[in-house]
């Protein structure tokens, strides 16, 4: 039966968003630990009368609190420039490059002292974690970017596949061939191009290679991804036991290049979304 192109565009989704794509707390954790001794030390600072003193002391007593100073600002790194009528400075916090009397400045006219002295925060650490919370959030997008490859995963392995027996990840193109003694080169142009597969499943007497993506928003990415795969999907039709399969998803950005992916629709039978994971279709493609 011919799947109707615009029934199925229609299941897409417009988010993949896993439990682990908002906060990656292991990350958060472990670089807590990595500063956790010098934010406890800069702790006896919360309250201070005399902050100025008492940060002076610090410094020289245990110098290695300044490496923990840039991510109070929520900055990462080790460098900070400033500016003022007082003058231009670049301050380095990995390796002292100014006198105490200046990085008491840094402190004062940054707000750091206002913030520590006044009871503003009651610990530094609890406070730099939620810092690196919020910093956390900027690895989203790359987080984004496994979010349907992980979920294709997920199905392969709820469908009783077995990872290097059954099926294999992120396998090239001359990979395929020297394991499986089959000639891919209709689709490698004669060996020009190296192709890499996001999966890649041998069941029976049959080689899947599959691609899977999830798009949040339009652009000629878009068009030029159909186009390419919609020519793997017909070269791959003249290579015996070899199959080609897409799982694709994200309806935001597919309604603007919706005519480039219904024309490999048309041409790549085993085309699928998320709405086809679901419904069993791993099930019935490696029967």
């Amino acid at each position: 039966m011919k799947r109707n192109f615009n029934e199925w565009l229609k299941t897409f989704k417009s988010c993949i968003c896993d439990y682990g794509y908002y906060v990656d707390f292991d990350k958060v954790y472990g670089n807590i630990e990595n500063i956790k001794v010098e934010l406890s030390i800069l702790n006896s600072l919360i309250g201070s009368k005399n902050i100025e003193h008492d940060f002076d002391k610090i410094i020289n007593d245990y110098p290695q609190v300044l490496k923990c100073i840039p991510i109070l600002l929520a900055i990462r790194g080790c460098e900070i420039y400033a500016i003022d009528g007082d003058g231009e400075y670049l301050f380095n916090f990995a390796k002292s490059n100014y006198t105490a009397k200046e990085y008491i400045m840094f402190m004062q006219k940054t707000g750091l002292f206002d913030l520590i002295a006044n009871h503003v925060i009651n610990n530094l650490v609890d406070y730099v974690t939620g810092v690196e919370v919020g910093l956390d959030s900027n690895g989203r997008k790359n987080r984004g970017g496994h979010l349907m490859e992980n979920l294709v995963e997920d199905y392969l392995l709820k469908a009783g596949l077995v990872k290097g027996n059954t099926y294999f990840k992120e396998m090239k193109l001359s990979a395929i061939e020297r394991k499986w003694n089959i000639d891919l080169s209709g689709i490698s142009n004669q060996g020009k191009a190296e192709k890499r597969f996001d999966f890649v499943v041998k069941k029976g007497k049959t080689i899947y290679a599959i691609e899977t993506n999830f798009y949040t928003g339009g652009g000629s990415k878009l068009n030029e991804i159909a186009r390419s795969y919609k020519t793997i999907a017909l070269e791959a039709k003249h290579i015996d036991g070899f199959a080609f399969v897409w799982f694709t998803d994200g309806y935001n950005g597919w309604k603007s290049a919706r005519h480039n992916l219904e024309e490999t629709f048309d041409v790549l039978n085993n085309m699928y979304c998320i709405a086809d994971l679901e419904n069993g279709i791993l099930e019935r493609l490696f029967d």
